[in-house]
Formats: structure tokens, C-alpha cells, sequence
């Protein structure tokens, strides 16, 4: 007769999950007309193909709620203060709803403007309280820390040259309908806030032709994220700033 199996013995500690390395946030910033929005589709692919799984997102927006929020800050009359209220209130729906969980999971997130175009558009264009809206960076990006991008391309061209570009293509909103003197206010909110954190920005020379701009974007993309490889989950880049 076999011998019966010896009875178990007491459980062990249960194992902890390896932790999943977060993932890059990267953000695309410019004037209205600089051409960022039209290589985020590539930006995107560059990643993919590397391996990595991007969220593709955008601001205001990328919820449901912040999406509303949009139609009304893009649209409706407001003064500058409801302007940054709602601009932040989208963004803190985005934060908790889209952008921090996909970076939790390991996922690179590729946002089309975020908190920089706060301060360019409502600090700069609209000469808005600049102390006020580092304080609604700080409540809003969870902070402290505050949640910043690990990467920034800034797409700088002058404003009479976005203006043209907007003008081929499509009707003005509230934000384009401005005048050239406020786009160069937002271009140096811009420049002022690329100043104060040069090392997670990039500035491109987005008054070049796309196929420049785009060897630009690559370059930046290889010298940040290129010599080490690109995990699929992401990467452990420090705080950013």
C-alpha cells in the first residue's frame, strides 16, 4: 500500500507582484497653427514601433467631462479667471481618469498640450495671475510632487506664420480668432516657462517644412529615449521638473 501524501503545511507569505516600471510621460506644446498636432500621429507610431503602448491623449479634453469643458472654453465668452478654472478642471479629470492610471500600467502617454499651455495662453496671452495658476498646477497634478512631463516638444514658429496656416485650414475658435500681438504673448509664456525647465523641454524650429520639423521631433525622440532602448512598459526617467 502507497504511503498517503503528507498533510500541507503552513501557508507561506503570500508573493508580492513585481512592481511594473512607470511609464513616459510626453507632452506637444505650441501656438495654434505651429504644426504640433499634425506629428502626434507619427510621434505615436515612432513609439509603437519601438515597442512601447502609448495612450494618445489631448488637452483640454481626453475625457468626457474635460471633452464638454473644451466646447465650452473654446466657444463661449468668459473672462480670464473662468477661463483657467475650467481649463484646470478639465485637466483634473484628465490627471485622474486617463493620464495616471496609463502611466501606473506602464503605458507612455502622449498628450497634445497640458499644463505649459496654461501659462502660455491664460499667463502670457491673457496676462493672467501667474502665482494663481502655479497653485492650480499644485492642487490639480496631485502635487507635491507635481505630476510633470518627463519630455516637452515645443513647436516654436512666429505668429503671423501660424496664423496663415490656421487660416488655410479652418474656421477660427475663440483662442485662434486673437490677434497676432497675443499669439507672440502666448509664443513667450512659451519661451519662459522652456527657460525655467530647459531640461525636460525641447524646442523645435516648427517654421521649417514638415519633413524638417519631423527630423527634429525624431533626433529629439532618439536622444532621449533611443540609446538605452524603449521597454515596452516604459521607463524610470527621475522627476521631471
Amino acid at each position: 500500500m502507497s504511503t498517503p501524501p503528507a498533510p500541507p503545511g503552513p501557508a507561506g507569505p503570500a508573493s508580492t507582484p513585481p512592481e511594473v516600471p512607470r511609464g513616459a510621460f510626453i507632452t506637444l506644446e505650441g501656438i495654434d497653427g505651429a504644426g504640433k498636432s499634425s506629428h502626434l500621429p507619427a510621434i505615436q507610431a515612432w513609439l509603437q514601433e519601438r515597442g512601447a503602448t502609448v495612450v494618445a491623449t489631448r488637452e483640454p479634453g481626453g475625457t468626457p467631462l474635460a471633452e464638454t469643458l473644451r466646447e465650452l472654453v473654446l466657444h463661449q465668452p468668459m473672462d480670464a479667471l473662468t477661463e483657467a478654472l475650467l481649463v484646470f478642471a478639465a485637466r483634473r479629470d484628465h490627471v485622474q481618469q486617463v493620464i495616471v492610471p496609463a502611466l501606473a500600467q506602464g503605458a507612455w502617454v502622449l498628450c497634445d498640450r497640458f499644463t505649459d499651455a496654461s501659462f502660455a495662453y491664460q499667463g502670457g496671452g491673457r496676462g493672467f495671475d501667474l502665482p494663481l495658476l502655479q497653485t492650480l498646477e499644485t492642487w490639480v497634478q496631485q502635487g507635491p510632487p507635481v505630476l510633470q512631463p518627463d519630455l516637452t516638444l515645443w513647436f516654436d514658429a512666429p505668429a503671423a506664420l501660424a496664423a496663415a496656416r490656421r487660416a488655410a485650414v479652418r474656421a477660427p475658435d475663440r483662442f485662434e480668432a486673437q490677434d497676432a500681438v497675443f499669439f507672440e504673448r502666448v509664443r513667450a509664456g512659451y519661451a519662459a516657462r522652456a527657460a525655467a525647465a530647459p531640461q525636460r523641454f525641447v524646442r523645435l524650429e516648427a517654421a521649417c517644412s514638415r519633413d524638417e520639423v519631423w527630423a527634429q521631433v525624431a533626433a529629439a525622440l532618439q536622444a532621449r529615449f533611443g540609446a538605452a532602448g524603449l521597454p515596452a512598459t516604459g521607463a524610470r526617467l527621475g522627476p521631471a521638473r
